[in-house]
């Protein structure tokens, strides 16, 4: 059953030109977002090892994750193309980690929100990928992931409502998802997920 939102902005079309016309900085990039999504779902667990509920979850979401990363880097060494010496700040990521409240529980909704609203713009932006390439492998690679970040996007909006009522979650993830789509309108266009 989906759970999350539709996004409230689409990726532009200039992002996807971007995207090809750099199609190897792309994948560094990539390759970088699978590990910190997987270091995201290991540091929920770190942080909240109470929520026993849905530990389960998070670990398997960090193992998917890691093997996605695993996947990527593979078709970067059939490429002859390295990982990133430098990962760069994701701006992104950081101003929406900006916009978490405090208090425990509000820390921790949110977190769960922007797992849930990254998720579902990896997915939108994936199917982008996987629509503009002409390479059958990589298309079905792309077909693969973006089939996967949607259903984490669900798997984040279950397991706040683990915890908080229907409306709180959905209040909260509306917010984050309308200040998300502010945030990627003024970030700059480059070949990168984010």
């Amino acid at each position: 059953m989906k759970r999350n939102l539709e996004l409230s902005v689409p990726s532009p079309p200039t992002w996807i030109e971007a995207v090809m016309a750099d199609f190897s900085s792309f994948l560094q990039d990539h390759a970088d977002c699978e590990r910190k999504a997987s270091g995201f779902a290991m540091s929920m667990v770190a942080k909240y090892p109470d929520r026993t509920e849905i530990i389960p979850e998070l670990i398997e979401t960090a193992l998917e994750e890691m093997e996605h990363f695993k996947l990527v880097y593979e078709r970067m060494a059939e490429r002859g193309i390295t990982l990133a010496h430098v990962i760069p700040k994701d701006l992104y990521i950081e101003r929406l980690m900006d916009l978490r409240r405090n208090g425990r529980e509000e820390h921790f909704l949110d977190r769960l929100c922007i797992g849930s609203v990254v998720e579902s713009r990896g997915a939108e932006r994936f199917h982008l990928v996987e629509e503009a390439l002409e390479d059958s492998d990589m298309k079905r690679f792309y077909k693969m992931l973006w089939t996967s970040e949607a259903k984490h996007g669900n798997l984040y909006v279950n397991m706040a409502l683990h915890y908080f009522s229907e409306e709180d979650v959905y209040e909260r993830l509306q917010w984050f998802n309308e200040r998300e789509g502010e945030i990627l309108e003024r970030l700059p266009i480059r070949a990168a997920l984010h």
